[in-house]
């Protein structure tokens, strides 16, 4: 299929998505269909999947540039929240998350970065970064939540239940979406680090260290946030800064290294 056909179907579909969804939530009741945002998120996955298969899959290799991994990351967090969507109120993060990959596609697009991975990599370093993926994408769900439950919370307290926040779940439901989702992730992350120890050469090598530090940290911040829940009943504002705090360092783990790599210091 003609790549630019997909990309200007992807954009604006992500852009449309996330327009129908914040007019459902400011106007409940009297917005579009859930469907209509939902039907729109879908096209916009479904295109955006094939652009990226054309344009990461080459004849060398795979192109994990800085822009082609961020792309990747929008796109496996927009297909999870669209999956997800299925079942669980949880289409209300498209808000943020259907214009945040609506922006990554544009980027990939602007900003060709190549950074090419041989099809002899090993099978355990792929499976290693697909987990890779699929834990910071869950995570960044999460991050999201956290930060549609502290708006609400703030509502709350302040004695402002209108506006959108009327379109949102209930604060309990709300929270217990948001531990499911740090759950996942931090399942996918433990595996993601053990592939990482068992299939790389080195974790500790210095092009890596910084990543495996700060996943670490990473891992440590949620798996706390995870007793603190079922040990001490944390909840409400403890678990929103929690999880912000331990998206921030695998932010910086999965991209931050790699944008002073090949973006600023220009190594391959």
């Amino acid at each position: 299929m003609n790549s630019s056909l997909l990309f200007y179907t992807a954009l604006p579909a992500y852009v449309v998505a996330g327009v129908l969804i914040a007019v459902r939530l400011f106007r409940p009741g009297d917005g579009p269909p859930r469907a209509l945002a939902l039907g729109a998120a879908w096209l916009a996955v479904v295109a955006h999947g094939l652009w990226l298969t054309q344009h990461i899959l080459t004849g060398t290799g795979f192109d994990l540039g800085f822009f082609n991994a961020l792309s990747v990351a929008a796109w496996t967090i927009a297909l999870l929240l669209v999956l997800s969507a299925l079942t669980k109120p949880v289409d209300n993060l498209g808000i943020l998350l259907f214009p945040l990959a609506a922006a990554a596609l544009w980027l990939e697009n602007r900003y060709p970065v190549t950074h090419f991975l041989g099809r002899d990599l090993p099978w355990g370093v792929r499976l290693h970064i697909l987990i890779s993926i699929l834990a910071y994408s869950l995570l960044a769900i999460a991050s999201v939540q956290a930060i549609l439950l502290a708006i609400q919370d703030h509502h709350l307290h302040n004695r402002q239940p209108g506006g959108f926040i009327r379109a949102l779940p209930p604060m309990q439901t709300m929270e217990s979406l948001l531990f499911e989702m740090i759950g996942a992730g931090f399942a996918l992350l433990t595996l993601s680090l053990a592939t990482g120890f068992a299939f790389l050469e080195d974790m500790f090598a210095q092009h890596l260290v910084h990543k495996t530090v700060l996943a670490v940290i990473g891992w440590v911040v949620f798996g706390t946030l995870l007793w603190g829940r079922f040990r001490r009943g944390w909840r409400g504002r403890t678990a929103i800064i929690w999880t912000l705090s331990g998206f921030v360092v695998l932010m910086l783990a999965y991209f931050g290294s790699k944008a002073v790599l090949e973006l600023i210091l220009k190594r391959p």
